[in-house]
């Protein structure tokens, strides 16, 4: 094998794995390294996403909404149920179900298009006359035997990102976690505690909030959801502290310490609030959520003469090349959001490249979606950046409280935002808070990658009654002010 690849992949994540299915479609022989092992010791494939990311969170997600709607919002619908209560240990089994259901599903693709897994550690060794020659180890530690050696005329790193830790904060994913530990605690927390109030910290924390924890977030910065327009994220708040997350911005961890012993250990927090006074916090779990950094140590890249950035990001241009000719690195590992959908179009993105085709990712209209409930999505610009470019706009805005089909789901939360070229209406962002805002934020992607206008889309039928037509009220409103149910 080590003679007759084309392309060498190293990481089996969203990007890694599209990447070499996609190359594998194209007639390459690719070879797919991943070192990752899932708790049973068992080597699977599709990296955090599948395992302790996108996969097992959105498991956790639902199964705690429907435990909330049988305890709060039954009786709404007629529907009485008396001493709801949750086996958590049948609820963590099931989300490991679903993972496991999804890496085999990975691996069934790798064999269906004869992509060869090679389980261990990768790291380049040198450059040879094959192309670049990369060791396997069994696990990743340093010193590690080489169990074998494969060499490719071009490579695609794709290793991923792993949860960035703060400073005198030791994770031990039992008491005090990180993404991983929060997915896995054995019985419902009285009191949570969460560093960070970006989308982990959002999601999870409301897991744990609607199973019965009482929830406290600490966000360093001043604003909540800085990311979101600012409607969106004024929206978001008042939504969220309403349903029971106490959420303290301009908060600055100062110090973390465990107090107690075994099942009665509790975790002290002290922090400055925004004013500068010192707070005392203590809970049962903590969950350290402030961001994620890069997966590029141990990859021996300068051995073919390729350096990460200062923040550890491997520099590439618009086509995900890197400074050496002949690798390449998507997802995680380089600039843009840390987006598993995003790793993946850079996935096909590359291995279409190397196919001779000539592919192309606007970076602006991909999705973001954090999956609250309700959900937020986005795509494009925000209405702040739109005012700090200097760009005239025309906003239109249709709430979900107007519309038949959210009424009937009782989901009647939130909004669309639809934000359009003041001249041309050409749509420049789309923002959604909603029940189902992950799915309904892809018929604006649509729009804006074929540069539609808000009447475009306000003139496309849409069914009837659905919360599609949101989007299209919103796009109306947006041309001439001119909603039709408003």
């Amino acid at each position: 094998m080590a003679n007759s690849l084309d392309l060498i992949v190293i990481g089996a994540g969203p990007g890694g794995y599209i990447a070499a299915i996609r190359a594998a479609q194209l007639g390459m022989r690719v070879a797919c390294i991943e070192k990752w092992r899932n708790p049973a010791g068992e080597n699977v494939l599709g990296g955090t996403c599948l395992n302790v990311g996108c996969i097992p969170s959105k498991a956790l997600l639902a199964s705690s909404e429907h435990f909330e709607q049988v305890r709060e919002h039954f009786g709404d619908h007629g529907i009485s149920v008396s001493d709801a209560r949750i086996d958590v240990g049948r609820m963590l089994g099931r989300k490991d179900q679903i993972v496991s259901k999804m890496t085999s599903g990975i691996a069934y693709l790798f064999k269906k298009n004869k992509i060869a897994w090679v389980k261990g550690h990768g790291r380049f060794r040198a450059r040879d006359t094959a192309g670049f020659a990369i060791d396997i180890t069994g696990h990743g530690a340093e010193g590690e035997a080489v169990r074998e050696t494969l060499s490719a005329p071009r490579v695609i790193i794709a290793t991923g990102s792993k949860a960035r830790h703060l400073r005198g904060i030791e994770v031990d994913n039992e008491i005090v976690c990180d993404n991983e530990g929060a997915l896995n605690f054995a019985t419902v927390p009285e009191r949570l505690g969460v560093i960070g109030s970006g989308v982990i910290g959002l999601e999870l924390g409301s897991v744990w909030r609607r199973l019965g924890s009482q929830v406290t977030i600490l966000e360093a910065l001043p604003e909540f959801l800085g990311a979101a327009d600012s409607g969106v994220a004024r929206e978001a708040w008042k939504i969220f502290t309403r349903q029971g997350l106490a959420i303290e911005l301009g908060a600055r961890v100062d110090a973390v310490a465990i107090k107690g012993r075994g099942a009665s250990r509790k975790v002290r927090i002290d922090y400055q609030d925004a004013k500068g006074e010192a707070r005392k916090l203590e809970v049962d779990r903590l969950i350290v959520s402030v961001g994620r950094q890069p997966n590029t140590d141990g990859l021996g890249l300068d051995a073919i003469g390729l350096a990460c950035d200062e923040r550890g990001f491997i520099p590439v241009d618009a086509h995900c090349a890197t400074a050496v000719d002949g690798v390449y690195a998507i997802g995680d590992v380089v600039r843009g959001p840390m987006l598993a959908h995003k790793a993946e179009d850079e996935g096909v993105l590359v291995a279409e490249i190397l196919a001779g085709q000539k592919p192309h990712i606007d970076y602006n209209c991909i999705p973001w979606v954090i999956y609250t409930a309700p959900e937020i999505a986005w795509v494009g610009k925000t209405e702040q950046q739109l005012k700090a470019e200097g760009r005239a706009f025309k906003p239109g805005q249709f709430p979900f409280s107007a519309n038949g089909r959210a009424l009937g789901m009782g989901s009647a939360e939130g909004f669309v935002k639809i934000l359009a070229d003041a001249a041309t209406d050409e749509i420049l962002g789309v923002h959604v808070i909603a029940a189902a805002a992950s799915d309904l934020i892809a018929e604006a992607a649509v729009a804006m990658e074929f540069r539609a206008s808000a009447e475009d889309i306000g003139r496309v039928c849409h069914p009837h009654p659905s919360l599609s037509e949101v989007m299209r009220e919103a796009a109306l409103a947006a041309t001439d002010k001119r909603a039709l149910n408003m």
